[in-house]
């Protein structure tokens, strides 16, 4: 059986397999679609998703993300902290994602899709031409393609109609999402209690 990654080359095709993130709750932990385990400032659940914000060491022009992982919508909404004169006019971006979840670790599946929402003015959908190569690579079902087209189409028309306020449609769909702010440079360990001596 073909991997995702070899139906792409085979087809030679300029798209990636969807990427992968999982997000280790106990050991506070991210690990993105590279494979790097990056530690996690702080994690917590609602009922209806999970919070996370961490900084981004080394990135050029990023310093650091607040997410709301959000499973009912397929999103993930973040914000980011630019480094000085990097900032982007963007409020909010919308991953269009698969979540899966237990008590211990959420996983989420990027299905190329995404919004980039700037409050109250205007929302724009992304990489459609991305998605669409992936459609036509196999790398996306016919069912998972169709999921993910509708969680982006409600979600633009859901901004569209409260006047691209995202906190007023996340309302609408009983979701509260309280941001924190800038997350420390380095996540300061929790304590650890030390085995008894003998």
């Amino acid at each position: 059986m073909s991997t995702q990654r070899e139906i792409a080359e085979r087809l030679d095709l300029p798209v990636h397999p969807p990427k992968v993130e999982v997000f280790d709750l106990q050991a506070r932990t991210n690990t993105d679609p590279k494979g790097h385990v990056r530690p996690v400032s702080h994690y917590h659940r609602e009922p209806f998703g999970l919070y996370l914000a961490r900084p981004l060491d080394g990135h050029p022009r990023l310093a650091a993300l607040e997410s709301w992982i959000l499973p009912s919508l397929g999103l993930r909404a973040t914000r980011w902290y630019w480094h000085p004169g990097f900032e982007r006019d963007l409020d909010f971006y919308l991953d269009v994602v698969d979540v899966e979840q237990d008590e211990r670790r959420w996983r989420t599946v990027d299905h190329y899709l995404d919004l980039e929402v700037r409050d109250k003015r205007a929302a724009e959908l992304h990489d459609v031409d991305e998605f669409l190569l992936a459609v036509r690579a196999e790398l996306l079902d016919p069912a998972t393609a169709e999921r993910a087209m509708r969680s982006a189409c409600a979600a633009l028309s859901g901004l569209e109609a409260t006047g691209f306020d995202l906190a007023k449609w996340l309302r609408a769909n009983d979701i509260e999402l309280r941001w924190h702010g800038r997350p420390a440079e380095r996540p300061v360990p929790e304590p650890r209690s030390l085995p008894p001596t003998v």
